[in-house]
């Protein structure tokens, strides 16, 4: 099964969704009401990618030994950007110290999706039978549409947080 309309492409094309969405965030400025719309819009598109994503893809690779590592580390980076986003939810917009945490939330996901896209990916579509591909993609697919329904803007700063 070529990817190119398979489950790579799909998260890959999400990807570009989140870096043209972190591009527009950082050119706002202040409480505005732009600001709040595409944090809003950011937060609930990424936490639904990720939780489709363990869903289809990682938990499937968890059933493979030679991928079980990065799956994890995958997955303990989708809490970690979690967290930072219930925290950046929480931070006063108009403060400096929002712009700071939005920098490093933008560096700590684009160094995740490119981790993704550059090693894990190209490694886990080895381990991969053309069902598993397919049965992947369907399962995302559908899982995301329920996940964008769910998800909302959690302000927590990362003090609160419990682990």
């Amino acid at each position: 099964m070529a990817d190119s309309d398979g489950i790579f492409e799909t998260l890959k094309q999400d990807h570009d969704k989140h870096r043209k969405l972190l591009a527009d965030m950082a050119e706002t400025e202040g409480a505005s009401e732009e600001r709040e719309q595409l944090l809003e819009t950011f937060t609930i598109e990424v936490k639904s990618h990720a939780a489709a994503e363990e869903q289809a893809l990682y938990s499937t690779m968890m059933r493979k030994p030679e991928t079980t590592d990065e799956t994890r580390h995958s997955v303990s980076e989708h809490h970690e950007i979690e967290q930072m986003l219930n925290d950046l939810a929480a931070t006063d917009m108009s403060s400096s110290a929002w712009m700071a945490k939005f920098k490093d939330l933008r560096h700590r996901y684009e160094h995740h999706i490119d981790e993704e896209e550059d090693e894990h990916f190209p490694d886990f579509e080895k381990h991969l039978t053309d069902a598993d591909l397919a049965h992947m993609r369907s399962v995302f697919q559908r899982r995301k549409a329920a996940e964008e329904k769910q998800q909302e803007v959690t302000p927590e700063k990362m003090e609160d947080a419990k682990d």
